[in-house]
């Protein structure tokens, strides 16, 4: 297991206790673990995300269903929630709710007429255009101190780790 040098460690840990509130010196057990550094960081990115996308008039799960239906193309709920990771049960909510904005289009599926075909509308491919340029900024705030070559270096670890982790959980 790689790691930094005990005293860069040591600083960067003490940043973060002072950010997050914890005591002042944070156990050197704990300062070193990836998967607290991950969770520290994941719950910083979400209150940024979600405070961004709230002044936007959106949640991440709109951004979500927008992006998959503009990449892939028209699909059903279902589709949609496999596409997205949002629970079929949530996909009800979200999708009443882009329906509201005009963001998407529900017609009856020419092949099953038990079940919609969503597509996105006009609407809604300006409203992801301008998500797109909210989550930039958010994201070159979260990344900050990362030069251009380590936020691309950080993107590929964590892609390589969830893909190793998706592909074993199955």
């Amino acid at each position: 297991m790689s790691r930094a040098k005990p005293a860069e460690a040591g600083e960067a840990a003490d940043a973060v206790d002072a950010a997050d509130g914890d005591a002042p010196r944070t156990p050197e057990r704990l300062r070193r673990r990836a998967s607290r550094l991950l969770s520290q960081l994941t719950m910083r990115s979400d209150r940024l995300v979600n405070e961004g996308l709230a002044r936007a008039d959106a949640r991440k799960w709109h951004y979500a269903v927008l992006a998959s239906l503009h990449e892939f193309g028209p699909g059903s709920q279902a589709e949609l929630s496999r596409r997205s990771g949002i629970h079929r049960s949530d996909m009800v909510g979200v999708l009443k709710e882009l329906a509201e904005r005009q963001l998407v289009e529900r017609t009856p599926d020419p092949d099953d007429q038990r079940r919609n075909l969503i597509t996105i509308s006009p609407r809604g491919r300006r409203h992801l255009r301008r998500l797109d340029t909210v989550l930039d900024t958010l994201h070159d705030e979260l990344l900050a101190p990362l030069t251009q070559a380590e936020r691309d270096q950080l993107m590929r670890l964590l892609t390589r780790l969830l893909e190793h982790h998706t592909t074993r959980a199955g």
